[in-house]
């Protein structure tokens, strides 16, 4: 959604007030009757007279009505809403899923003969992307080392389209160097998407630290409570258009009901990030110091790897975070993740809850080798943690049952 107030609010304010324009919260002569938007569900839109339904046939635009496919007022809400609290952004556009927005954009810019640099810790499902869908249109996809800025530059070449950014990165949370990578895809007429779900743009601002295209899974902390999914796609005026395009060319819409329900989530996403940073910083720091752990994949703590340019580009993090164990064992790390009782077992994050799942990132390599040069190879095993809303003491507590298991199976 295009527009929005241009008043000079902060971030917070900005997540309570953005999308509520009167005409979606009220009726005629009775403006703002209510807080949130209500659900608009609808697949057939009317139109008073046939210049009206021509009308809409011109103006491809959220806050015009034309058919159910475009969306009505609650997902229109949701994308003024977003495109509000990203820095430099033109405009959103909604997807079913956190891979549908992936798949929308990579669509959107690549073309049959395009090479593809996708960094190697992103996420599992773009891999997949690369192996499936994008080869089968023709589009080859090449990975590059997400610490090597060098290697990067020298990674691009004449057929060279578009590169695939995720910082900090899938499981091993590597902080790439965004602005210098933007910087020069830019000067070589490449194409920058990131996949900011784990900061979101209330932690880092991406389009303007460089970034074409930025991409969230809205699954994770705009949803908040883990039952709905959802993802984004934000950009300046020179792509969101196109973006659009796309999007009603492959028939992506969102349900209204799930738009209201993010809408929720985002009103406190600020309070709940600002908690879970907070527990997951105490946490890490416990883990940090465990004789078992010989690394902890904490951006946000001192000492982390990353960490001086997470201080550098970010405003803002959240609780997920990646523990390497000192040797042991698939067994061992098994044994552990079944010990814990207040972490849930369970993909995604973002939600309330505190959730694990096992560490394993070799199989989904190709430029880079886990565990990484310079490491005891001895030091392979590990878990992805993500610490919410409880209190971090119980979950030290439990984290320390869990390793009592580790070591002594």
């Amino acid at each position: 959604m295009t527009g929005g107030s241009d008043r000079d609010l902060k971030g917070a304010t900005r997540l309570v007030s953005a999308g509520r324009r009167p005409e979606w919260t009220g009726t005629p002569g009775y403006p703002e009757a209510v807080v949130n938007p209500p659900v608009w569900r609808a697949s057939t839109h009317l139109h008073p007279d046939s210049a009206a339904l021509n009308a809409g046939n011109r103006i491809n635009a959220d806050g015009h009505f034309h058919y159910g496919a475009r969306g009505g007022p609650t997902q229109w809400a949701l994308a003024e809403a977003l495109t509000r609290i990203e820095p430099g952004a033109f405009g959103t556009i909604l997807y079913p899923t956190g891979v549908a927005a992936i798949a929308g954009a990579l669509m959107t810019v690549l073309r049959p003969g395009d090479v593809l640099l996708m960094t190697d810790n992103a996420y599992e499902p773009s891999r997949m992307m690369a192996h499936g869908l994008l080869r089968d249109f023709g589009i080859e996809t090449r990975w590059f080392d997400p610490m090597d800025t060098a290697g990067f530059a020298a990674a691009i070449c004449e057929r060279t389209r578009c590169a695939l950014l995720e910082s900090p990165g899938s499981l091993t949370m590597e902080v790439q160097d965004v602005p210098a990578l933007a910087a020069i895809a830019r000067k070589r007429g490449v194409t920058t998407v990131l996949d900011n779900t784990w900061a979101g743009p209330t932690g880092f601002a991406a389009l303007t630290h460089g970034v074409d295209i930025t991409l969230l899974a809205l699954t994770k902390h705009v949803g908040g409570h883990s039952d709905l999914m959802m993802g984004s796609a934000a950009a300046g005026e020179q792509w969101y258009g196109k973006l659009r395009k796309t999007s009603q060319a492959l028939g992506y819409v969102v349900s209204p009901d799930d738009a209201a329900l993010a809408l929720r989530g985002l009103r406190t996403m600020d309070v709940r990030l600002e908690r879970q940073t907070a527990n997951a910083l105490k946490v890490a720091a416990w883990l940090a110091g465990r004789a078992e752990v010989a690394r902890v994949l904490c951006p946000m703590l001192p000492g982390s790897p990353g960490h001086e340019l997470w201080k550098r580009d970010f405003n803002g993090g959240c609780g997920l975070f990646s523990v390497v164990f000192r040797g042991g064992s698939t067994e061992a790390r098994d044994r552990m993740i079944d010990a814990l009782e207040l972490f849930g077992i369970g993909y995604s994050w973002g939600g309330f809850e505190s959730l694990v799942t096992p560490l394993n990132p070799a199989p989904v390599r190709s430029a880079t080798t886990w565990p990484p040069a310079g490491t005891d190879p001895d030091d392979r095993f590990g878990i992805r943690l993500y610490v919410a809303l409880e209190d971090p003491d119980d979950l030290i507590a439990d984290l320390e049952r869990g390793l009592a298991a580790w070591r002594n199976g």
